[in-house]
């Protein structure tokens, strides 16, 4: 199987050296593209930044901002048997980018932003597409958040987790398939990695 994977915290710049992002720190992408490696698999890892090693022998393309990431997400989808949207992708970005640097002052400052393109959603509305698995982090009503972005954005498998699992090398997930069913696991992400992979490729050959 072919599997394309996102991971890392998107860059969203306001100028040219500050930016808004988020704490993922790549651990869950980067295991479970080495998960599927080690199964066999062809691995295609879209990566924002991180202060991680690459996996070997996987495809890697760089991104910063969320725009670049579903422009390659965009380009490779019809190329790979299963999308695991593992990134922290930016919600939200500036509307105006100053292309120098803003200098501080006294004054209070306002940063418009408007809305990134939600990818995973874009992904599920594509007549044929992979298969799709997304993560959902919550710090409230967990399952049921993630159980409503799974329908609604029409994804095979979710894993939901909470905030404590940023930056950590341990993690508590559950996931649910199809079935409605949730499956709770606790381990290294490393284990959780090779648990997905396992589950995914047995739900594409049933298929």
């Amino acid at each position: 199987m072919h599997f394309l994977i996102t991971a890392g915290g998107t860059r969203e710049y306001l100028d040219p050296v500050r930016f808004l992002s988020n704490a993922s720190s790549g651990k869950m992408g980067y295991a479970l593209a080495r998960a599927a490696l080690r199964m066999g698999h062809e691995v295609t890892l879209i990566t924002a930044p991180t202060y991680l090693r690459p996996p070997k022998r996987a495809r890697l393309i760089p991104v910063v901002s969320a725009a670049d990431m579903f422009r390659e997400v965009r380009n490779h989808l019809k190329t790979c048997d299963c999308l695991i949207m593992a990134a922290a992708v930016a919600d939200y970005t500036p509307v105006k980018v100053s292309q120098t640097k803003i200098k501080k002052s006294r004054r209070i400052m306002a940063i418009r932003l408007t809305s990134t393109t939600d990818i995973l959603a874009w992904a599920g509305r594509q007549k044929r597409h992979p298969f799709l698995v997304g993560f959902a982090l919550e710090d409230k009503h967990l399952l049921a958040r993630a159980q409503e972005k799974r329908i609604n954005k029409n994804l095979d498998l979710i894993v939901a987790n909470t905030t404590a699992a940023l930056q950590a090398d341990d993690s508590i997930v559950w996931i649910q398939g199809a079935d409605g069913n949730w499956d709770l696991m606790r381990a290294s992400k490393e284990a959780i990695a090779r648990s997905i992979i396992r589950r995914v490729t047995q739900s594409v050959r049933s298929l």
